[in-house]
């Protein structure tokens, strides 16, 4: 199989899978950052970016969360549901077979 079959065939996979991760790291980075970089500096583009890829997780985070939780501490719990998601997203693209075999050879 060349390259380029293998990257279109599986390319549902390839966008969910890393798009996911994408939104998950930024999470981390997000909370990361925000021991330096204080919350509203608009002027900030690796701040901006951070909260225009990780801002739907954490509103979505902060619906379902308790609200003794501390703001600061939604980054992380957000990262941990977007880790779970991914990985339902795998086992469900999976079973449809969706995800490229790994081959011996």
């Amino acid at each position: 199989m060349s390259d380029t079959t293998f990257f279109l065939n599986y390319l549902p996979f390839w966008f969910v899978n890393y798009g996911l991760a994408i939104v998950l790291w930024s999470c981390i980075g997000r909370f990361l950052l925000a021991f330096f970089v204080p919350s509203m500096q608009p002027t900030n583009y690796i701040w901006r970016c951070f909260v225009m890829l990780t801002e739907w997780a954490i509103r979505i985070t902060a619906a379902i969360t308790p609200s003794f939780v501390r703001p600061m501490l939604l980054p992380p719990i957000a990262a941990f549901w977007v880790y779970h998601l991914r990985v339902a997203s795998f086992l469900v693209m999976w079973k449809a077979g969706l995800v490229p075999a790994v081959s011996a050879g």
